[in-house]
């Protein structure tokens, strides 16, 4: 299903696919130092790379959090990485309105995990007729996706995806059910969002914190249960990120991780 979106690479490779940015658009600048390096990264090691990058940020604990520098000059941002270096590209969308604007600029609609059971939302993403990509919600089971998947395909679109990141674990943590992978990818490809699976919200200074020495752990745990892709959200200096940094992978890590993660992935073939 990776197939159908344009400008995709390396899928006869049979490696997983990554989707892969930073959380939120900061500034062109910032896009395209993050976008260009996962690129040179993924053609070395043939893994299909997907830029991701919210326009919005939508869901924040505090009401002075940075939510974003404008929705019309990030999703500009976003389609100039689409058009510059014929990457697909996907983002979150939070509300019916917002699909079809989106859509002109992206190759998959994100829908947030917080939002995974909204219909109107849900529909009017898969009539825009993208990829669809649905986070599990952190307080769903990965039997209940069927039903956000069937909401899809019952809107006439076939491409849909679920992902899987992390279920909520007493207040302050989350956990990865890794038994729910093999469920989930019996109602689509599965990806694995290995970053905010690692989150800790709902701290008492209203800034989520993250436990980022564990992301090669959940990743090759991931690819060993068949993941079809891995969700990273990465940061030259995730200290200065304005947005996730506390669970964000550091730029200059990745291409050791994506490294590790191919051989583990030809060791299980």
């Amino acid at each position: 299903m990776i197939n159908t979106i344009p400008n995709i690479k390396h899928t006869d490779s049979g490696n997983f696919f990554l989707i892969a940015g930073p959380c939120v658009v900061e500034s062109e600048e910032n896009v395209f130092e993050i976008a260009c390096t996962i690129k040179a990264i993924t053609d070395r090691l043939k893994i299909p790379f997907i830029f991701k990058a919210s326009y919005r940020k939508a869901n924040r604990s505090r009401l002075d959090s940075f939510t974003g520098i404008g929705d019309e000059k990030a999703l500009a941002i976003i389609k100039s990485v689409q058009e510059r270096l014929q990457l697909p590209t996907l983002t979150d969308v939070h509300t019916a309105e917002e699909c079809a604007i989106a859509a002109k600029s992206v190759d998959v609609l994100q829908i947030p995990a917080f939002l995974c059971r909204q219909t109107d939302l849900l529909v009017a993403a898969a009539k825009t007729g993208k990829v669809v990509n649905i986070k599990k919600g952190q307080f769903l089971s990965a039997e209940a996706m069927q039903f956000a998947v069937n909401k899809v395909k019952e809107s006439g679109n076939d491409n849909v995806w679920l992902t899987e990141r992390g279920t909520t674990f007493g207040y302050q943590d989350m956990v990865v059910d890794f038994r729910g992978i093999p469920t989930m990818k019996e109602f689509a490809p599965t990806v694995l969002d290995i970053t905010h699976s690692l989150q800790q919200p709902n701290q008492s200074s209203g800034v989520t914190g993250g436990k980022p020495d564990l992301i090669e752990t959940i990743a090759k745990a991931g690819i060993a249960v068949g993941v079809d892709g891995v969700f990273i959200e990465t940061h030259p200096d995730p200290s200065v990120a304005k947005s996730d940094g506390a669970n964000m992978l550091r730029l200059d890590l990745l291409e050791d991780l994506l490294t590790k993660l191919v051989r583990v992935q030809d060791a299980i073939r």
